[in-house]
């Protein structure tokens, strides 16, 4: 909705537009005048045009899919909705457990049942079912304290299976590579071996009076599981923390701070190595973070950890039912809830550390405030429907954020996390009293990252004084060994030696090693700014290029400089240089040129544009048609010089800031990219899908943006160049010809508009009828 179009992406969102808007937003930004000469006017001498053609924002990091109906009938659940969704043993099979007596197997690919179980009358179901990753079955709790445990191929639960405990279950957690944990609602946690061994064994106390499991969770840590469940007591909440490879458990109070009088509604929890990250959606509508110690100072002595303001007001303050929060990566989390007081739920992802709304879906019939993922599967319960709505998250960074990221990523490819490491405020925080101990955390992490490998001390330590070819052996061993959870910094290291001998001696330029560092696909241009700096010193464009397709991060100052240089470079250079021409394909189409000459006027997309329906005021371009249909089959840059342009109009950019950049460009120059660009566009015309061949070529919203970007930067220098006069004469002509286009298609949109209101009126319909519509 419209809450996250401020944050949504610059790429075009073509499939939610009419044919009509969207021939009308491809070519509408381009604004014609004629005075004296004919001239293609600024775009931005019309800002109403551009607010009402543009929406465009930042893109999107993550993205919610349609969702469909797992169950296309409504589920008997209880007074609360579903007790749980789980994983089962095969990847695409979930348990589902509803509130009263039924365990229902799903296949979610195939969106069917493929197993159901119930409890006999009068038994109802206490805990969601879960399967034993070690055994294949499946585990189910009835009347708080009677285990079933059955497989695919029982029928009847009766049948099955059944023990009865000493004490009430509270949840049954099961995980890959440990067998299943019991959590009693006494805070006592059991294997399930142990139990089966001896079921009616004591089970101790482990909580105080009153004191009440709200939540709880499970996690394995260096292949051993650790649990954590939350408790509360007169308002106040408890983190326990049980650790089964040392058999400790540990307690927290959880300081509320300034939000003393909210109520925790929802809690969702993510691990490393030493903190467990419990997020909390407060009835405030905030969602704060506690960092959880695994491995506490003194297990002995109950600790305190404090809350802190993570995201604010995700959701209603004032609702007090249906919202729920989980984590879905260390970067984002998925609320449900309504975003307004009068506003219908939805669901709705945020990146955590830019503080943004990523993307959200309405669920206009409303939710019980459950919310479940596995995968890349939210399941949500959408009325009386158990809901699946496929979710894709992407690793956020800065670049993201501020709208740098490419368009398109190649696919089938995999990259590695870009290396922009930003800090957050939020990072260890334990309360004022644990500071000393959070700084004594930072301090160790900085030691930990600088602690490097026997390879790469060798490396660093040829770089300071050996040749180009011993470096590239040394290099080639460092990468020949498995990567350690220090690659990142180690590589950034051998990158800044590099350019820092570069620097020292002129002569001194390890090309192959550099090309070899920036393949591994860990590097951007934060890490190592030297380095296209370089490049550009030595105009080495194969370099350049690799760089534009790697770095997410290239400041537009940069991108210019090499736009510069791809375009300056004389052809001879550029056939001696090895360049990557995936996104080149053979241009030339002979079937394509014959038509064209036998041609005696220019056609698109089935418009003439010589009638005289629109306007008279291309005359003078339609004296000469033959010339535009030979001026367009041949490719005005030699294939090498597209491809290293291509990576251009495949880069990261914000508009701000890249038009004050694009006016240093020599004018000829500005001629020759706009030649390139009206030449694609002219390739992405003679099919219907508009595209151009080959592997990853540009799309035409990338061709048509950077059009428009160096107009806007160039305009009153190229309208005076000469050789532009046919070029800005030819894009008026099919500026034209679309325009009439889109008048045409919206003249059919009025009239299905009238049709349909024509329908409607008829509401005495019987159930067969026939009907005439007459339109005038």
């Amino acid at each position: 909705g419209g809450a996250h179009s401020q944050h949504a992406g610059r790429a075009i969102h073509a499939r939610q537009r009419s044919p009509a808007q969207q021939t009308g937003f491809l070519f509408g930004r381009f604004l014609i005048c004629q005075v004296g000469l004919l001239v293609l006017a600024r775009e931005s001498a019309k800002p109403a045009g551009r607010d009402v053609l543009q929406s465009i924002g930042l893109p999107k990091m993550a993205a919610l899919e349609e969702g469909f109906t797992l169950s296309a009938v409504p589920l008997g659940v209880g007074p609360h909705g579903l007790l749980g969704v789980e994983q089962s043993d095969k990847a695409d099979q979930f348990l589902v457990t509803d509130g009263g007596r039924t365990v229902i197997l799903y296949k979610v690919s195939d969106q069917k049942p493929l197993g159901s179980w119930s409890v006999k009358q009068g038994q109802i179901i206490t805990c969601p079912a879960v399967c034993n990753f070690q055994t294949g079955e499946y585990i189910v709790v009835h009347d708080n304290k009677v285990l079933r445990i059955w497989s695919n191929e029982d029928v009847n639960l009766d049948k099955v299976f059944k023990a009865t405990l000493s004490a009430e279950i509270y949840r049954i957690h099961s995980i890959q590579g440990t067998e299943p944990l019991v959590l009693f609602k006494e805070g006592a946690v059991r294997g399930l071996e142990a139990l089966l061994a001896e079921p009616q064994q004591k089970i101790e106390t482990v909580i105080s009076d009153e004191e009440v499991i709200k939540w709880t969770k499970i996690f394995m840590v260096f292949k051993h599981p650790v649990l954590i469940f939350i408790t509360e007591k007169h308002g106040n909440y408890f983190a326990y923390i049980q650790k089964f490879n040392s058999h400790t458990l540990s307690k927290y109070m959880l300081l509320l701070g300034q939000e003393e009088n909210s109520v925790i509604q929802s809690f969702t929890a993510s691990v490393d190595r030493k903190f467990i990250s419990l997020m909390s959606l407060s009835s405030d509508g905030c969602i704060y973070e506690t960092l959880v110690p695994i491995h506490p100072s003194d297990p002995e002595k109950d600790q305190r950890v404090v809350r802190s303001l993570l995201l604010k007001t995700v959701v209603s303050g004032d609702t007090r039912n249906g919202v729920a929060l989980t984590v879905l990566d260390q970067d984002h989390v998925a609320v449900l809830g309504p975003p307004l007081p009068s506003s219908k739920e939805c669901i709705s992802i945020w990146n955590t550390k830019f503080q943004t709304l990523q993307t959200s879906k309405e669920l206009p019939q409303g939710t019980s405030g459950q919310l479940w993922y596995y995968g890349e599967n939210l399941f949500v319960l959408h009325g009386k429907f158990l809901t699946v709505i496929p979710y894709k998250c992407e690793v956020s960074s800065l670049a993201g954020a501020l709208g740098k990221l490419k368009h398109s990523q190649d696919p089938g490819t995999q990259t590695a996390p870009h290396f922009v490491n930003w800090e957050t405020s939020r990072g260890y925080r334990l309360g004022s009293q644990n500071s000393e101990q959070s700084k004594r955390i930072l301090r160790r992490r900085k030691t930990e990252v600088s602690v490097q490998n026997p390879a790469s001390k060798e490396l660093l330590s040829a770089i300071k004084k050996d040749s180009e070819k011993h470096i590239e052996v040394e290099l080639c061993k460092f990468l020949a060994i498995k990567p350690t959870p220090d690659f990142n910094t180690i590589i950034g290291d051998i990158v800044s030696e590099l350019l820092g001998r570069h620097k020292a001696e002129p002569s001194f330029y390890p090309r192959n090693s550099l090309m070899q560092l920036i393949q591994t696909h860990v590097l951007s241009h934060s890490l190592c700014p030297g380095l296209m700096e370089a490049a550009l010193e030595k105009a080495d464009v194969q370099m350049l290029q690799l760089c534009l397709q790697q770095f997410p991060d290239i400041p537009e100052s940069v991108t210019c400089a090499c736009l510069k240089i791809f375009l300056s470079i004389s052809d001879g250079s550029l056939q001696e240089a090895e360049i990557n021409m995936e996104s080149v394909s053979d241009y030339s189409d002979s079937v394509q040129e014959e038509k064209m000459e036998e041609q005696t006027e220019v056609l698109h997309n089935g418009f003439n544009a010589e009638e005289e329906n629109c306007d008279n005021c291309d005359r003078e371009l339609n004296k000469k048609p033959q010339d535009a249909a030979e001026e367009t089959t041949s490719c005005p840059v030699i294939p090498k010089r597209a491809a290293l342009l291509n990576a251009i109009l495949h880069s990261a950019y914000s508009e701000m800031f890249l038009l004050p950049h694009l006016k240093d460009i020599p004018a000829q120059h500005v001629t020759l990219f706009l030649q390139y660009l009206y030449f694609l566009y002219l390739k992405c015309s003679e099919n219907a899908t508009m595209t151009l061949p080959g592997l990853h070529p540009p799309t035409l919203n990338q061709i048509m943006d950077w059009i428009c970007l160096l107009l806007d930067a160039n305009f009153t220098v190229v309208v005076m160049i000469p050789e532009a006069k046919r070029l800005l004469l030819s894009l008026y002509k099919f500026v034209k010809s679309q325009i009439c286009i889109c008048s045409e298609l919206n003249k059919i949109e009025v009239s299905f508009r009238e049709l349909q209101k024509l329908n409607q009126e008829k509401n005495n319909r019987e159930l067969y009828s026939i009907e005439v519509l007459e339109l005038f």
